[in-house]
């Protein structure tokens, strides 16, 4: 063992290959640092019992004590958490690498290595010595830094970087619940809250991460020599650390809902803009609630100044973007027609002009395609003949459940009322809770009926979440108040069946993560329109759900009428950025290795859309949602390791095949199209398109005949119905969904993701317009 010179840097080099040590060690001495050499972990002990260290590099494979356990013994021991450790290994897999990290590595060097690098790298640990806690400022209500140590270090780390240093990252925590605690139960209250989550967030970062109290109901996380994917992936361990656990807080027991901004260093001038700006991305992922932490980015900024210049704009009478904004959308549909019709028509010209017909090819490919459609939809048809119910017994005695309601008053305030009614008629034994979390963008007078039916019913809480625009930000809000070990997820106008809760608990007690039920409306005699949707519901959630359930091994939560295990939907939550956000969730689950259950006796009664015009806002949200999800949940559905191989071709079928269809079925207009300009006899008898036609119009009665036969009593009495249905859906209802569909993934291409509230009546959608 060799001892450095007194104030000399003293490095500990852990390998048991003499040849490495060597050349690290004698590289080091000839920089004029100390070192220190040991063959095995415990030897490393001993030497650093002996002697100490202010740097480890070791080895990974070693006898008697590798190093990852002497890394886990190091960051346990409270007298070596904060000396810094780098691995040195040939173990270069992706696995190791994050473990390694996991435990608190500094740095992780692959061998064969550049000398000069490591000993570059190490110089530069070396140059910024870790700061134990105890000589820092501490906020003593909490164990957080104060806020005066964290702005200095944060100084300290950006001054480093701006010279040359190192990158690194600075996160903003918010706490959704702590102003109310404070308000509710004092400032020593929220202090235990921020407590508890100090040592969540301590136990789930790395040894070098500072966290600090910024004020009351924020909290600040400084992450030095981190990239940004690495901060995003520290963060989302954390916050679903602290979203998971139950904070005792005096005599109640909180679940908290942290919302995280972050910024890496070099998207700031200054550490005061850091901070500034990790507030803004902050403010954005507050609006959600979904846990995900959001990375600034230039276009908040940006949004913020056009929101300010276009509220000014309006000041001032029309303006540009509202003009295009009522034009988009015929241009929209005009540019499908460009897209579906005209360029190909074009690709097959300048192909013939060149000598290469693939009209032949591509005719075939568009039979072949409706034929397959077809199929898939008879077979979803004769799978959903058989309904299987759930156990007779629940798996465990019935728990307390809860009920949460989203809605947006302005369209709903006329069904509100009656739809809690319904909620507190509902016959549980265990004891329902009610909540209802709504949005408005101002006062309304239904709000006072709404407080003083809850003061009159203690089961039911009211929760107005400001600053929500879409109901994943309600309901996410709305999780804070549950109380239930499940929960139902229900739209404000819907009425679920009295035995609907025990129905649902006997599925998931015995082992369902989710189950979704079936949407009946209630309002088929309102307008033809509403008719059509009735029978239409009747098709999906009766014969599509059940019938895709079977087929592919799993269903999709969608939207209302489903019932979570509460832990996971904690865990999962929904996100706003997402316009179906139901669906996205219910992925993830799957994704995850959970088990989504469809069950269409599992009743909710809801309103119906009653106009044309209802139907395209909310089949295009539904669409343009389907979309997303498809883009996002695609390939991480394929790679998924807990999915088997017919759940993945589930996921084709669900996410991909119904994504392309939409434009296949259209290319047979420029296919003929091309024939007539071209002068070629178009025998109309051919055996495939007559084979084809009869099948693929064989589907629409098929598909009613089902909806007809698994049709709850309430709808099936209109028999008048399916007959009009069919008669209305295969010349236009069915045309009319493909055109929603492709202008949904126009929209999506051009960035516009509005999201639009179906209204629930006239007078609601003429409110909205208005």
């Amino acid at each position: 063992m060799t001892v450095a010179p007194t104030g000399a840097s003293h490095v500990l080099v852990v390998d048991d290959d003499e040849l490495i040590t060597e050349l690290l060690a004698e590289s080091l001495r000839a920089r004029g640092h100390g070192v220190s050499v040991a063959a095995t972990g415990a030897e490393a002990l001993d030497v650093l019992a002996e002697r100490g260290a202010d740097l480890v590099v070791s080895d990974v494979n070693m006898p008697d004590l590798n190093g990852f356990e002497l890394l886990r013994l190091l960051r346990g021991d409270p007298g070596t958490r904060w000396l810094p450790v780098m691995l040195l290994t040939s173990r270069t897999d992706s696995s190791d690498v994050v473990h390694g990290l996991s435990l608190g590595a500094d740095d992780y060097i692959s061998k064969p290595f550049r000398l000069e690098e490591v000993v570059a790298r190490i110089e530069g640990r070396l140059a910024r010595p870790p700061v134990p806690l105890e000589d820092l400022r501490v906020d003593s209500s909490t164990g957080l830094l104060a806020r005066e140590q964290l702005d200095e270090e944060l100084r300290r780390e950006f001054g480093r970087f701006t010279r040359g240093g190192a990158e690194g990252c600075v996160a903003v925590i918010g706490l959704a619940e702590l102003e109310g605690i404070e308000v509710r139960l004092g400032a020593t209250a929220s202090d235990a809250a921020l407590r508890e989550v100090a040592s969540l967030l301590l136990a789930s970062l790395s040894p070098l991460d500072l966290v600090g109290r910024i004020d009351n109901t924020h909290v600040g996380v400084l992450l030095p020599e981190t990239a940004p994917a690495d901060a995003r992936r520290r963060l989302e361990q954390a916050t679903a650390r602290i979203a998971g656990a139950t904070l005792p807080v005096g005599r109640e027991r909180l679940r908290a809902t942290p919302s995280t901004g972050f910024i890496p260093f070099d998207d700031a001038d200054s550490a005061e803009q850091l901070l500034a700006r990790a507030r803004v991305a902050l403010d954005y992922a507050t609006a959600h609630l979904d846990l995900v932490p959001l990375q600034w980015q230039h276009r908040m900024d940006k949004d913020v100044e056009r929101q300010r210049a276009e509220a000014e704009r309006l000041r001032h009478g029309e303006t540009v973007g509202t003009l295009w904004r009522r034009v988009r959308t015929p241009v929209q549909v005009a540019l499908t027609f460009v897209l579906g019709v005209v360029l190909p028509y074009l690709a097959y010209a300048a192909l013939d002009e060149r000598g290469i017909d693939v009209t032949p090819f591509m005719y075939v490919v568009v039979v072949v395609t409706l034929a397959v459609t077809g199929g898939l939809i008879t077979l979803e048809g004769m799978l959903s003949v058989r309904v299987a119910d759930p156990p007779e017994e629940p798996g465990e005695p019935y728990p307390p459940a809860s009920a949460v309601i989203a809605a947006y008053l302005p369209n709903e305030a006329a069904t509100i009322i009656e739809t809690l009614e319904a909620f507190l008629r509902v016959s549980y034994p265990a004891g329902l809770q009610v909540v209802l979390a709504y949005n408005t963008p101002e006062p309304m007078a239904v709000e006072t009926l709404l407080h003083d039916l809850a003061d009159r019913h203690e089961r039911l809480t009211v929760v107005r979440v400001e600053g929500s625009t879409s109901k994943a930000q309600n309901v996410n809000a709305a999780l804070a108040q549950i109380t239930g070990r499940f929960v139902g997820v229900f739209d404000a106008d819907h009425h679920p069946d009295p035995d609907s809760f025990r129905r649902a608990w006997r599925w998931l007690s015995n082992g369902y993560d989710v189950v979704q039920g079936h949407c009946l409306a209630r309002n088929g005699d309102a307008s033809f329109v509403a008719r059509m949707v009735a029978v239409e519901f009747e098709a999906i959630y009766g014969v599509a759900h059940p019938g895709r359930a079977r087929m592919h091994g799993f269903g999709i939560f969608g939207g209302s009428n489903g019932y979570w295990r509460t832990d996971l939907l904690h865990e999962v939550r929904m996100r706003g950025s997402m316009l179906t956000e139901d669906i996205d969730s219910s992925l993830r689950v799957l994704e995850s290795g959970g088990r989504v259950r469809s069950d269409p006796r599992l009743v909710s009664r809801e309103l119906a859309t009653t106009t044309l015009r209802q139907v395209w806002n909310q089949r295009m949200r539904w669409a343009q949602g389907w979309f997303q999800v498809s883009l996002e949940h695609l390939w991480r559905g394929l790679r998924s390791r807990d999915l088997t191989l017919r759940q993945k071709l589930g996921l084709v079928h669900l996410l991909a095949w119904r994504e392309l269809y939409p434009w296949v079925s259209l290319q047979m207009f420029p296919i003929i199209a091309f024939w007539l300009v071209r002068g070629d006899p178009i025998d109309w008898v051919v055996p495939i398109f007559v084979l084809t036609t009869l099948f693929t119009t064989s589907v629409g009665p098929l598909q009613t005949w089902f909806a007809y036969r698994n049709a709850d009593p309430q709808i099936k009495q209109h028999r008048r119905w399916f007959w009009q249905f069919l008669l209305f859906s295969s010349p236009f209802y069915t045309e009319y969904k493909n055109l929603i569909a492709r202008t949904a993934q126009v929209k999506e291409a051009m960035g516009e993701r509005d999201w639009r509230v179906t209204p629930r009546s006239a007078d609601a959608e003429t409110a909205q317009e208005a």
